[in-house]
């Protein structure tokens, strides 16, 4: 066997943030990671000012060790996805966290500012499979293949 050919284990520890304000969807994401075994620790938060708070080393409670792949929903209470994602990218110390959206909007406009604030994909949660199935494949399978900043 080729041990060169499998990937190390230190290229997968990367955390995964699910930011959204769901409840269900948050859980309904965590659940379809743990079946998919996905391998990387996961932190929640319920909006996009927590997420700062934890990226940025601030809150209280949770902590996230880096990189970083960030699930953004768009539409959340206090600060949105948007909101979020200019704030982050004029943090140099997290100007290159990687994001994808995960939303339910599939409209062209909010596809075209994501993409403007420079995301890695944008997801439509209807379209990522049962369960977020497709979506925990898709983040194991990115996570173990990136070199993440």
């Amino acid at each position: 066997m080729n041990e060169a050919a499998q990937p190390a284990e230190q290229d997968m520890n990367c955390t995964v943030m699910v930011v959204d304000d769901d409840d269900v969807a948050l859980e309904a994401v965590l659940r379809s990671f743990a079946r998919h075994q996905v391998p990387c620790p996961q932190v929640t938060a319920g909006d996009g000012a927590e997420a700062l708070l934890i990226l940025q080393g601030r809150h209280p409670s949770k902590h996230v060790e880096t990189p970083v792949i960030v699930l953004l929903d768009l539409n959340m209470p206090n600060m949105d996805g948007f909101q979020f994602l200019h704030a982050l990218r004029g943090d140099p110390a997290l100007a290159r966290t990687v994001v994808f959206i995960l939303t339910t909007s599939a409209r062209d406009q909010d596809r075209s500012r994501a993409y403007d604030e420079h995301v890695a994909g944008y997801m439509v949660k209807s379209a990522v499979g049962p369960q977020f199935s497709q979506l925990a494949q898709f983040i194991s399978k990115y996570a173990c293949t990136q070199n993440l900043p």
